[in-house]
């Protein structure tokens, strides 16, 4: 899968790739990784199964 930046990712002022909750939900599940625009609810810790529910309303 080809990343587009703006679309999938943008580049912070650390320099940092961020994903954005567009690519996260087209990756279709929870990393886990805490990231910054993450489109599922978290579940606890030690769940590691990578199924997570996607919040049902977006802001």
């Amino acid at each position: 899968m080809e990343l587009i930046e703006g679309t999938d990712y943008y580049i912070n002022k650390q320099g940092l790739y961020v994903f954005t909750a567009h690519y996260l939900l087209k990756r279709g599940y929870c990393c886990g990784n805490q990231c910054l625009h993450c489109p599922y609810e978290e579940k606890e810790a030690t769940d590691t199964s990578n199924e997570r529910a996607m919040i049902k309303e977006e802001e």
